[in-house]
Protein backbone atom coordinates (compact mmCIF):
# COMPACT_ATOMS: atom_id res chain seq x y z
CA UNK A 1 0.00 0.00 0.00
CA UNK A 2 2.92 2.34 0.78
CA UNK A 3 4.50 1.43 -2.37
CA UNK A 4 1.46 2.60 -4.04
CA UNK A 5 0.79 5.50 -2.35
CA UNK A 6 4.74 6.70 -3.09
CA UNK A 7 4.25 5.72 -7.13
CA UNK A 8 1.04 8.09 -7.32
CA UNK A 9 3.16 10.66 -5.47
CA UNK A 10 5.87 10.18 -8.26
CA UNK A 11 3.33 10.97 -11.09
CA UNK A 12 1.57 13.65 -9.21
CA UNK A 13 5.16 15.84 -8.90
CA UNK A 14 6.50 14.89 -12.47
CA UNK A 15 3.81 16.78 -13.05
CA UNK A 16 4.24 19.51 -10.46
CA UNK A 17 7.64 19.22 -12.34
CA UNK A 18 6.46 20.52 -15.25
CA UNK A 19 4.59 23.14 -14.24
CA UNK A 20 7.72 24.37 -12.33
CA UNK A 21 9.70 24.33 -15.75
CA UNK A 22 6.90 26.55 -17.48
CA UNK A 23 8.62 29.73 -16.15
CA UNK A 24 11.92 29.17 -18.10
CA UNK A 25 9.94 28.17 -21.28
CA UNK A 26 10.78 31.23 -23.66
CA UNK A 27 8.80 30.19 -26.28
CA UNK A 28 6.04 27.67 -27.82
CA UNK A 29 8.92 25.65 -30.15
CA UNK A 30 10.74 24.43 -26.98
CA UNK A 31 7.17 22.52 -25.45
CA UNK A 32 6.59 21.45 -28.98
CA UNK A 33 10.15 19.93 -29.39
CA UNK A 34 9.54 17.52 -26.12
CA UNK A 35 6.62 16.85 -28.01
CA UNK A 36 8.41 16.02 -30.77
CA UNK A 37 10.41 13.69 -28.96
CA UNK A 38 7.74 11.76 -27.41
CA UNK A 39 5.61 11.10 -29.92
CA UNK A 40 8.51 9.93 -32.72
CA UNK A 41 10.74 8.15 -30.04
CA UNK A 42 9.64 7.43 -26.28
CA UNK A 43 5.75 6.53 -27.61
CA UNK A 44 6.79 4.20 -30.62
CA UNK A 45 9.40 2.35 -28.12
CA UNK A 46 6.76 1.55 -25.76
CA UNK A 47 4.83 0.46 -28.41
CA UNK A 48 7.25 -1.41 -29.85
CA UNK A 49 8.08 -3.09 -26.50
CA UNK A 50 4.38 -4.32 -25.41
CA UNK A 51 3.64 -6.28 -28.70
CA UNK A 52 6.66 -7.64 -29.13
CA UNK A 53 6.11 -9.24 -25.95
CA UNK A 54 2.79 -10.78 -26.36
CA UNK A 55 2.79 -14.38 -26.72
CA UNK A 56 -0.78 -15.02 -28.60
CA UNK A 57 -3.13 -17.39 -27.60
CA UNK A 58 -6.51 -18.03 -28.85
CA UNK A 59 -7.99 -17.89 -25.43
CA UNK A 60 -6.32 -15.00 -24.51
CA UNK A 61 -8.29 -13.34 -27.79
CA UNK A 62 -10.94 -12.07 -25.52
CA UNK A 63 -9.61 -9.69 -23.40
CA UNK A 64 -8.49 -7.04 -26.43
CA UNK A 65 -12.26 -8.01 -27.53
CA UNK A 66 -13.38 -6.90 -24.29
CA UNK A 67 -11.45 -3.56 -24.24
CA UNK A 68 -12.01 -2.67 -27.60
CA UNK A 69 -15.99 -3.07 -26.68
CA UNK A 70 -15.69 -0.88 -23.92
CA UNK A 71 -13.80 1.63 -26.20
CA UNK A 72 -16.58 1.72 -28.84
CA UNK A 73 -18.89 1.97 -25.91
CA UNK A 74 -18.14 5.19 -24.68
CA UNK A 75 -17.31 6.33 -27.84
CA UNK A 76 -20.90 5.92 -28.97
CA UNK A 77 -22.86 7.52 -26.14
CA UNK A 78 -20.15 9.78 -25.32
CA UNK A 79 -21.82 12.56 -27.90
CA UNK A 80 -25.29 11.34 -26.40
CA UNK A 81 -23.71 12.34 -22.72
CA UNK A 82 -21.39 15.12 -23.32
CA UNK A 83 -24.65 18.10 -23.69
CA UNK A 84 -25.98 17.65 -20.65
CA UNK A 85 -22.37 19.32 -19.04
CA UNK A 86 -23.13 22.01 -21.35
CA UNK A 87 -21.13 20.88 -24.69
CA UNK A 88 -22.50 21.59 -27.73
CA UNK A 89 -22.89 19.03 -30.52
CA UNK A 90 -20.02 19.19 -32.92
CA UNK A 91 -18.31 21.64 -31.19
CA UNK A 92 -14.61 22.14 -30.54
CA UNK A 93 -14.71 20.86 -26.79
CA UNK A 94 -17.52 18.20 -27.86
CA UNK A 95 -15.03 16.68 -30.34
CA UNK A 96 -11.78 16.43 -28.30
CA UNK A 97 -13.43 14.69 -25.28
CA UNK A 98 -15.74 12.34 -27.65
CA UNK A 99 -11.98 11.24 -28.40
CA UNK A 100 -10.46 11.56 -25.17
CA UNK A 101 -12.74 9.35 -23.00
CA UNK A 102 -12.72 6.34 -24.81
CA UNK A 103 -9.34 6.05 -24.80
CA UNK A 104 -7.38 4.29 -21.43
CA UNK A 105 -3.55 4.89 -20.51
CA UNK A 106 -3.36 1.70 -17.81
CA UNK A 107 0.46 1.90 -18.12
CA UNK A 108 0.87 5.27 -15.88
CA UNK A 109 -2.62 5.03 -14.38
CA UNK A 110 -3.34 1.27 -13.27
CA UNK A 111 -0.75 -1.85 -14.97
CA UNK A 112 1.69 -0.56 -11.76
CA UNK A 113 -0.79 -1.39 -8.86
CA UNK A 114 -2.39 -4.33 -10.97
CA UNK A 115 1.49 -5.80 -10.41
CA UNK A 116 1.56 -4.82 -6.74
CA UNK A 117 -2.06 -5.66 -5.57
CA UNK A 118 -2.84 -8.66 -7.72
CA UNK A 119 0.17 -10.18 -9.00
CA UNK A 120 2.33 -10.93 -11.89
CA UNK A 121 -0.67 -13.12 -14.10
CA UNK A 122 -3.27 -10.25 -13.46
CA UNK A 123 -0.82 -7.93 -15.09
CA UNK A 124 -0.24 -10.47 -18.19
CA UNK A 125 -4.01 -10.38 -18.71
CA UNK A 126 -4.51 -6.63 -18.50
CA UNK A 127 -1.43 -6.28 -21.02
CA UNK A 128 -2.99 -8.37 -23.42
CA UNK A 129 -6.17 -6.33 -23.23
CA UNK A 130 -4.32 -3.51 -23.63
CA UNK A 131 -3.56 -4.45 -27.40
CA UNK A 132 -6.96 -4.02 -28.12
CA UNK A 133 -7.00 -0.46 -26.36
CA UNK A 134 -4.08 0.31 -28.68
CA UNK A 135 -5.36 -0.52 -31.52
CA UNK A 136 -8.60 1.48 -30.69
CA UNK A 137 -6.62 4.43 -29.80
CA UNK A 138 -3.70 4.75 -32.26
CA UNK A 139 -5.24 3.68 -35.46
CA UNK A 140 -9.37 4.07 -35.40
CA UNK A 141 -9.15 7.62 -33.35
CA UNK A 142 -6.63 8.30 -35.53
CA UNK A 143 -8.84 7.71 -38.46
CA UNK A 144 -11.53 9.93 -36.45
CA UNK A 145 -9.61 12.73 -36.14
CA UNK A 146 -8.47 13.25 -39.67
CA UNK A 147 -12.33 12.22 -40.71
CA UNK A 148 -13.43 15.37 -38.44
CA UNK A 149 -10.76 17.47 -39.45
CA UNK A 150 -11.32 16.90 -43.08
CA UNK A 151 -15.29 17.05 -42.71
CA UNK A 152 -14.82 20.65 -41.14
CA UNK A 153 -11.90 22.12 -42.77
CA UNK A 154 -12.10 21.01 -46.39
CA UNK A 155 -16.26 20.10 -46.55
CA UNK A 156 -15.11 16.76 -47.63
CA UNK A 157 -15.04 13.26 -46.08
CA UNK A 158 -11.93 11.31 -46.23
CA UNK A 159 -14.25 8.58 -48.98
CA UNK A 160 -12.76 10.89 -51.70
CA UNK A 161 -9.78 9.97 -53.79
CA UNK A 162 -7.62 12.96 -52.25
CA UNK A 163 -8.69 12.39 -48.38
CA UNK A 164 -7.91 8.40 -48.93
CA UNK A 165 -4.68 9.30 -50.26
CA UNK A 166 -4.20 12.14 -47.61
CA UNK A 167 -5.15 9.63 -45.00
CA UNK A 168 -2.96 6.79 -46.35
CA UNK A 169 0.11 9.06 -46.38
CA UNK A 170 -0.13 10.56 -42.90
CA UNK A 171 -0.76 6.77 -41.70
CA UNK A 172 2.50 5.47 -43.36
CA UNK A 173 4.58 8.38 -42.04
CA UNK A 174 3.63 8.39 -38.78
CA UNK A 175 6.43 6.84 -36.22
CA UNK A 176 3.90 4.88 -34.27
CA UNK A 177 2.72 2.98 -37.20
CA UNK A 178 5.91 2.50 -39.19
CA UNK A 179 6.74 0.72 -35.21
CA UNK A 180 3.64 -1.55 -35.33
CA UNK A 181 3.94 -2.80 -38.83
CA UNK A 182 8.16 -3.81 -37.81
CA UNK A 183 6.67 -5.19 -34.71
CA UNK A 184 4.01 -7.50 -36.45
CA UNK A 185 6.95 -8.34 -39.58
CA UNK A 186 9.12 -9.75 -36.33
CA UNK A 187 5.97 -11.62 -34.58
CA UNK A 188 5.29 -13.53 -38.00
CA UNK A 189 8.59 -14.65 -38.54
CA UNK A 190 8.73 -15.92 -35.23
CA UNK A 191 10.69 -13.03 -33.20
CA UNK A 192 10.08 -11.88 -29.86
CA UNK A 193 11.97 -9.18 -27.92
CA UNK A 194 13.93 -11.40 -25.63
CA UNK A 195 15.30 -13.05 -29.52
CA UNK A 196 15.91 -9.96 -30.89
CA UNK A 197 20.05 -8.54 -30.80
CA UNK A 198 20.77 -7.32 -27.14
CA UNK A 199 21.86 -3.95 -29.31
CA UNK A 200 18.03 -3.54 -30.58
CA UNK A 201 17.00 -4.88 -27.34
CA UNK A 202 19.09 -1.92 -25.02
CA UNK A 203 17.66 1.00 -27.56
CA UNK A 204 14.28 0.30 -27.88
CA UNK A 205 14.11 -0.40 -23.62
CA UNK A 206 15.85 2.61 -23.05
CA UNK A 207 13.72 4.82 -25.65
CA UNK A 208 10.42 3.84 -23.81
CA UNK A 209 11.82 4.46 -19.89
CA UNK A 210 11.77 8.25 -21.15
CA UNK A 211 7.62 7.99 -21.80
CA UNK A 212 6.38 8.26 -18.07
CA UNK A 213 7.93 10.77 -16.96
CA UNK A 214 8.43 12.57 -20.25
CA UNK A 215 4.21 12.67 -21.03
CA UNK A 216 3.96 13.44 -16.89
CA UNK A 217 6.60 16.92 -17.23
CA UNK A 218 5.23 17.95 -20.56
CA UNK A 219 1.43 17.97 -19.47
CA UNK A 220 2.74 19.88 -16.48
CA UNK A 221 4.38 22.27 -18.75
CA UNK A 222 1.78 23.02 -21.56
CA UNK A 223 -1.43 22.24 -19.66
CA UNK A 224 -2.99 26.05 -19.08
CA UNK A 225 -5.35 26.09 -16.02
CA UNK A 226 -8.34 28.52 -16.69
CA UNK A 227 -11.20 29.29 -14.74
CA UNK A 228 -12.39 26.74 -12.24
CA UNK A 229 -15.35 26.22 -13.91
CA UNK A 230 -13.82 24.52 -16.95
CA UNK A 231 -11.89 22.47 -14.51
CA UNK A 232 -15.30 21.75 -12.12
CA UNK A 233 -17.08 20.30 -16.10
CA UNK A 234 -14.10 18.13 -16.76
CA UNK A 235 -14.17 16.44 -12.75
CA UNK A 236 -18.14 16.11 -13.24
CA UNK A 237 -17.67 14.17 -16.73
CA UNK A 238 -14.51 11.87 -15.58
CA UNK A 239 -17.04 10.88 -12.56
CA UNK A 240 -20.04 9.90 -14.66
CA UNK A 241 -17.16 8.48 -16.97
CA UNK A 242 -15.85 5.92 -13.86
CA UNK A 243 -19.71 5.55 -12.87
CA UNK A 244 -20.45 3.98 -16.55
CA UNK A 245 -17.15 2.27 -16.43
CA UNK A 246 -18.01 0.39 -13.86
CA UNK A 247 -21.86 -0.44 -15.09
CA UNK A 248 -19.81 -1.90 -17.96
CA UNK A 249 -17.54 -4.01 -15.70
CA UNK A 250 -20.59 -5.25 -14.27
CA UNK A 251 -22.48 -6.77 -17.82
CA UNK A 252 -18.86 -7.93 -17.96
CA UNK A 253 -19.04 -9.80 -15.17
CA UNK A 254 -21.97 -11.20 -15.21
CA UNK A 255 -22.32 -11.90 -18.76
CA UNK A 256 -19.17 -14.58 -18.91
CA UNK A 257 -20.15 -15.06 -15.14
CA UNK A 258 -17.27 -14.04 -13.07
CA UNK A 259 -16.52 -15.39 -9.81
CA UNK A 260 -12.78 -15.10 -8.80
CA UNK A 261 -12.08 -11.88 -6.73
CA UNK A 262 -8.80 -11.17 -8.42
CA UNK A 263 -10.48 -11.38 -12.08
CA UNK A 264 -13.67 -9.07 -11.16
CA UNK A 265 -11.15 -6.19 -9.78
CA UNK A 266 -9.06 -6.57 -12.45
CA UNK A 267 -12.13 -6.48 -14.99
CA UNK A 268 -13.16 -3.20 -12.65
CA UNK A 269 -9.52 -1.47 -12.59
CA UNK A 270 -8.38 -1.63 -15.89
CA UNK A 271 -11.47 0.60 -17.64
CA UNK A 272 -10.90 2.69 -15.12
CA UNK A 273 -7.26 3.81 -16.05
CA UNK A 274 -6.95 7.38 -17.20
CA UNK A 275 -7.97 9.08 -20.49
CA UNK A 276 -5.01 8.12 -23.27
CA UNK A 277 -1.95 10.27 -24.58
CA UNK A 278 -2.71 8.94 -27.87
CA UNK A 279 -5.92 10.60 -28.63
CA UNK A 280 -4.15 13.86 -28.11
CA UNK A 281 -1.21 13.10 -30.07
CA UNK A 282 -3.88 12.93 -33.03
CA UNK A 283 -5.56 16.20 -31.60
CA UNK A 284 -1.75 17.74 -31.79
CA UNK A 285 -0.95 17.27 -35.17
CA UNK A 286 -4.52 18.42 -36.42
CA UNK A 287 -4.13 21.37 -34.47
CA UNK A 288 -0.68 22.44 -35.44
CA UNK A 289 -1.83 22.18 -38.92
CA UNK A 290 -4.94 24.55 -38.30
CA UNK A 291 -2.62 27.04 -36.16
CA UNK A 292 -0.05 27.26 -39.42
CA UNK A 293 -3.38 28.00 -41.38
CA UNK A 294 -4.00 30.54 -38.68
CA UNK A 295 -7.43 28.90 -38.18
CA UNK A 296 -9.54 30.90 -35.65
CA UNK A 297 -10.47 29.15 -32.32
CA UNK A 298 -14.32 28.34 -32.98
CA UNK A 299 -13.55 26.96 -35.97
CA UNK A 300 -10.88 24.44 -35.01
CA UNK A 301 -11.43 20.78 -35.31
CA UNK A 302 -10.22 20.36 -31.45
CA UNK A 303 -9.55 22.12 -28.47
CA UNK A 304 -5.75 21.42 -27.84
CA UNK A 305 -5.97 23.09 -24.56
CA UNK A 306 -8.92 21.44 -22.93
CA UNK A 307 -7.06 17.78 -23.94
CA UNK A 308 -4.18 18.68 -21.87
CA UNK A 309 -6.44 19.66 -19.00
CA UNK A 310 -8.56 16.68 -19.61
CA UNK A 311 -5.39 14.22 -19.19
CA UNK A 312 -4.03 16.32 -16.49
CA UNK A 313 -6.94 15.72 -14.31
CA UNK A 314 -7.64 12.40 -15.60
CA UNK A 315 -4.39 10.57 -14.68
CA UNK A 316 -4.43 11.47 -10.98
CA UNK A 317 -8.46 10.85 -10.47
CA UNK A 318 -8.25 7.32 -12.03
CA UNK A 319 -4.98 6.68 -9.94
CA UNK A 320 -6.83 7.43 -6.87
CA UNK A 321 -9.81 5.22 -8.13
CA UNK A 322 -7.63 2.54 -9.09
CA UNK A 323 -5.61 2.75 -5.42
CA UNK A 324 -9.41 2.65 -3.63
CA UNK A 325 -10.82 -0.21 -5.41
CA UNK A 326 -7.44 -2.63 -5.31
CA UNK A 327 -6.60 -1.08 -1.38
CA UNK A 328 -9.92 -2.24 -0.18
CA UNK A 329 -9.31 -5.72 -0.43
CA UNK A 330 -12.10 -7.95 -1.26
CA UNK A 331 -14.41 -5.24 -0.57
CA UNK A 332 -15.27 -4.36 -4.44
CA UNK A 333 -14.95 -8.05 -5.30
CA UNK A 334 -18.78 -7.99 -4.63
CA UNK A 335 -21.21 -7.33 -7.01
CA UNK A 336 -23.36 -5.03 -4.60
CA UNK A 337 -20.88 -2.95 -3.74
CA UNK A 338 -19.68 -2.56 -7.16
CA UNK A 339 -23.08 -1.14 -7.90
CA UNK A 340 -23.11 1.55 -5.03
CA UNK A 341 -20.05 3.01 -6.01
CA UNK A 342 -20.92 3.01 -9.31
CA UNK A 343 -24.13 4.83 -8.70
CA UNK A 344 -21.81 7.51 -6.18
CA UNK A 345 -19.79 7.94 -8.87
CA UNK A 346 -22.56 9.06 -11.38
CA UNK A 347 -24.25 10.95 -8.30
CA UNK A 348 -21.06 12.99 -8.19
CA UNK A 349 -20.73 13.68 -11.71
CA UNK A 350 -24.75 14.69 -12.38
CA UNK A 351 -25.69 16.54 -9.75
CA UNK A 352 -23.66 19.65 -9.97
CA UNK A 353 -25.58 19.76 -13.09
CA UNK A 354 -28.76 19.20 -12.19
CA UNK A 355 -31.53 22.56 -12.40
CA UNK A 356 -32.73 21.33 -8.45
CA UNK A 357 -29.20 21.12 -7.01
CA UNK A 358 -27.98 24.19 -8.93
CA UNK A 359 -31.06 26.55 -7.16
CA UNK A 360 -29.89 25.09 -3.55
CA UNK A 361 -26.23 25.66 -4.25
CA UNK A 362 -27.49 29.36 -5.38
CA UNK A 363 -29.96 30.07 -2.40
CA UNK A 364 -27.09 29.00 -0.03
CA UNK A 365 -24.92 30.82 -1.65
CA UNK A 366 -27.13 34.14 -1.35
CA UNK A 367 -27.61 32.92 2.39
CA UNK A 368 -24.11 33.03 2.98
CA UNK A 369 -23.65 36.22 1.53
CA UNK A 370 -26.54 37.77 3.23
CA UNK A 371 -24.67 37.19 6.76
Amino acid sequence: MIDAIEKTLTLMLLIALGVALRKKIKNKSEIQGLKEVILSVALPATVFIALMGIKMSFSMLIYPIILVCFNFFIFLTAPYFLPFFGLEKNSPASRTLTMLLPSLAPGLSSFPFISEFLGGESLAMAAMADVGNKFFALNFLYYISLKMHMAIQEDGAIGNKKGMKDFLWSLIKEPINVIMLLAIVFLSMGFHMSTLPIVIQEIFSRASTLMGPLVLIYIGMAVELKEGKEIKMILSILFFRAGITILFSLIVIFLFGIHDPNMVLLAVVVPLSACSFWPFAHISVIHHKEELKEIPDYRKTFDANLALLTLAISLPLSTILVIGVLASGQTFAETSNLVLLSITLLGVGILPHLKVFKKITSSLRNLKEAH
